[in-house]
């Protein structure tokens, strides 16, 4: 049976898991409000090759808020008003093309919101966000290693 990979396909603002060519599970995301492209400092969705290099938040509640990929307490953030929040579970991105081999230290995650609401419209600092159900899923469904990629 061959592995699970992910296609993030930015022109319809999805995310696909397949196993070959079949498709195992759809979800609606939001790419970078910036566009696309791999350049530092850039906020934008950087595409090609990339693999899952680290999964976190596995124990933890849906909806948790990570900075710096921790937890926070509850009390340290406003769920409401801040705009980029990182919840639920984190997918580290590493690119596996020269274009894209700085994907990982600019901290490119497929990663849950707090503003699920702009899920299906470029609206994100260069991550791929999800709803936090949605990421949750596929946090469950896919290992480290797991080949990712990323089409503008």
């Amino acid at each position: 049976m061959p592995p699970l990979k992910i296609l993030v396909r930015g022109s319809e603002q999805s995310l696909l898991v397949l196993r070959g060519d079949a498709v195992v599970a759809a979800f609606p995301v939001s790419t970078s409000r910036f566009g696309f492209g791999s350049e530092g400092g850039s906020r934008r969705t950087p595409t090609g090759r990339f693999r899952i290099c680290e999964k976190i938040g596995a124990e933890m509640p849906a909806k948790t808020v990570f900075k710096g990929r921790r937890p926070l307490a509850e009390e340290c953030v406003d769920w409401r008003t801040d705009p980029d929040l990182i919840t639920s579970r984190i997918l580290w991105l590493e690119g596996l093309d020269s274009s894209n081999a700085n994907t990982r230290d600019r901290y490119i995650y497929i990663h849950g919101t707090n503003q699920e609401h702009l899920i299906g419209e470029p609206a994100s600092h260069g991550c791929v966000r999800m709803r936090n159900a949605d990421v949750i899923e596929l946090f469950d469904l896919v290992l480290t290693g797991t080949e990712v990629e990323i089409l503008s």
